[in-house]
């Protein structure tokens, strides 16, 4: 079942590949977490790089980015982190904690995503190679986190390849700023 915002976000704990240990809800910083289908996912493995290419700005801004994938940590090291990523990796070979979060299936969306998105697809294939081809019908999903361990926003992918909008998260950022400096977006506007 999707869980939606506001609401309490499901508390997990894990230990990411590179043996750090990570936990989700209340853990004082603002979280991006985002659930990956299997590791030699073609669309997934083009968020990744996006995403290591945005982190430096965004953790300045007090971002921490979660990526769980549901598969064993050896096809997480292959696929996604055979180059060092700088935020958190974590295999849920298990599923445990996509089905926590509601994570959904579809064969139709998976589909969907291979006729719509055929650049991200050729784009992911390069860096996974053939492997990416044999996926499952898991579908992506993105969670924006506040420091108290509150969904802010809930964003359930409509295909394998849709993922919530850089320019959402850079959003749900400022408005963090804003809160911690004791100012309505309203009131911002006026002092800019």
């Amino acid at each position: 079942m999707r869980l939606t915002a506001p609401s309490r976000a499901p508390q997990l704990h894990f230990v990411d590949i590179y043996g750090r240990r990570v936990d989700i809800g209340g853990s004082g910083r603002r979280t991006l977490l985002c659930f990956f289908r299997d590791a030699a996912c073609p669309f997934c493995n083009l968020r990744i790089y996006e995403l290591t290419s945005h982190h430096a700005a965004l953790s300045s801004l007090g971002l921490d980015i979660v990526a769980v994938f549901t598969s064993t940590p050896e096809a997480v090291q292959r696929f996604v982190a055979r180059k060092p990523r700088p935020f958190s990796v974590v295999a849920d070979p298990t599923s445990h904690a996509h089905e926590t979060y509601g994570i959904e299936r579809s064969l139709w969306r998976k589909l969907k995503a291979i006729v719509t998105r055929v650049p991200a697809l050729i784009k992911g294939l390069r860096i996974v190679g053939l492997a990416g081809l044999n996926t499952t019908n898991l579908m992506p999903a993105d969670f924006l986190i506040d420091e108290e361990g509150n969904i802010v926003e809930a964003y359930y992918g409509s295909d394998a390849g849709d993922r919530i909008p850089l320019e959402r998260v850079e959003l749900f950022l400022a408005r963090g700023m804003l809160a911690r400096a004791g100012m309505k977006p309203a009131q911002a506007a006026v002092h800019s």
